[in-house]
């Protein structure tokens, strides 16, 4: 199968390389790596032209954007500028982060999982972060959740989910319209992909907020996103996350944010989520 990888990138030049490397060492090797370089300060730009040098396939795009490290639309639309400049001619498209290492057989177990499963719409290995010298489950979501960082769509899949909303809450909500259409999602546990800068070390309280204006986007609605925010809450061991998660939901509903998904969408997603609580406790 044909992989095309876009990788954003701000200030990455302490992990580009590590990432890039372990990409062209794959035993299945992808079609295409764009690089976005998005307003870098350091050295990212050199450190991915010595690749290109050498990899014809890897290519860089220079961009200029804001400073402010800011999930969700900074990311996506760093992301669709890679995207514009691709061909159709790829079977799956990745959005990967610049500071991953990559098992070597990654792409190539990635690629067989769709093979074998054509109702198979996303896929991913697991995040890993470096704790006391080993390496540990960066475990922030649930096992059947893809993380932003490292996500595999077939191409069917991602043109009928509307490929990827430049807001907070985009990595969610890319599943949840994939099952809305009838997708499968996978994640493989012996996928283990090392993440060398832990999620959200560099965001600030604003985007914090961020998180909970998202749940409204989604149209969870206040109980669910009440469950949800005191879960991931709970799991980034913060009660201060919640009360941002919450104001980030209340200050968007007083502010009637454009939602991310209709209101039959929404529906599936309340309902997916309700099935999912009742099922964990009950």
């Amino acid at each position: 199968m044909n992989f095309y990888i876009i990788i954003p990138a701000h200030n990455e030049a302490n992990f580009i390389g590590r990432t890039l490397e372990s990409l062209v060492n794959q035993t299945n090797l992808p079609k295409k790596v764009i690089v976005v370089n998005d307003n870098s300060t350091d050295n990212t730009k050199s450190i991915v032209e010595k690749y290109i040098k050498n990899y014809p396939w890897i290519s860089l795009i220079n961009t200029t954007s804001s400073n402010k490290h800011l999930p969700g639309s900074k990311i996506i639309n760093a992301f669709n500028k890679g995207l514009n400049t691709l061909d159709e001619n790829y079977d799956v498209i990745c959005k990967f982060d610049a500071d991953l290492i990559f098992p070597s057989n990654y792409i190539e177990k990635i690629s067989n999982h769709f093979e074998t499963n054509t109702k198979l719409g996303m896929a991913s290995g697991f995040c890993y972060i470096e704790k006391d010298e080993k390496w540990i489950l960066e475990n922030l979501t649930n096992k059947d959740h893809i993380r932003g960082a490292l996500k595999a769509y077939r191409k069917e899949c991602f043109k009928q989910i509307g490929k990827l909303k430049a807001s907070m809450g985009w990595d969610t909500v890319d599943e949840l319209l994939a099952k809305f259409h009838g997708w499968e999602i996978l994640t493989d546990e012996t996928l283990h992909v090392k993440h060398l800068k832990p999620t959200g070390e560099s965001y600030n309280k604003a985007s914090k907020h961020l998180q909970g204006e998202a749940m409204y986007k989604m149209r969870y609605g206040f109980w669910i996103t009440l469950i949800s925010a005191l879960k991931l809450a709970y799991k980034k061991g913060s009660f201060r996350l919640f009360r941002n998660y919450m104001s980030g939901y209340f200050k968007a509903k007083s502010n009637a944010s454009e939602f991310l998904v209709s209101e039959l969408e929404g529906k599936f997603i309340r309902d997916l989520r309700w099935k999912g609580v009742f099922k964990k406790f009950f």
